[in-house]
């Protein structure tokens, strides 16, 4: 599985917004976040759209996160742009096996479904107010005494 380009740029326009703490104009976000700004503006809608941004019209208008950053995680940001996590296609709904009659009861399906389970869980446990703190690594030598 690979989290898409527009996934991964939007996880950055998210974190661009999120540092700012306000509004900003699309030309901004895209100069901040290294994304064109058509491509910044096809995004920030599906972030609307997902209820993660706020958008404002007009020529004083912008966007802005409509989330807490402590409440807005990696997995929210990736499936509103991509759609559900799911490492196989056979995950999908819309999927009629060839193989088995009943997917749940195969194999395959049921050890792909507990991998996206734990991935899944994995991102959402990661907000991105944990990429605005800053970490402290202590290199204090050994503490074996």
């Amino acid at each position: 599985m690979r989290i898409t380009h527009e996934a991964d740029y939007a996880v950055r326009i998210v974190y661009v917004l999120a540092s700012a703490g306000k509004m900003l104009p699309a030309r901004e976000i895209s100069e901040r976040s290294g994304v064109s700004q058509r491509f910044a503006l096809k995004i920030l809608r599906k972030l609307a759209s997902g209820g993660l941004v706020a958008s404002y019209k007009g020529s004083s208008g912008g966007y802005e996160l409509s989330v807490e950053p402590r409440d807005v995680s990696l997995g929210a940001v990736i499936e509103c742009i991509d759609g559900p996590l799911e490492i196989n296609h056979c995950l999908s709904d819309d999927f009629d096996c060839t193989r088995v009659i009943d997917k749940t009861g195969c194999r395959f399906h049921q050890v792909f479904s507990e991998i996206s389970k734990e991935l899944r869980e994995k991102l959402y446990a990661i907000k991105v107010s944990d990429f605005m703190q800053p970490t402290i690594i202590e290199n204090g030598g050994d503490s074996h005494e």
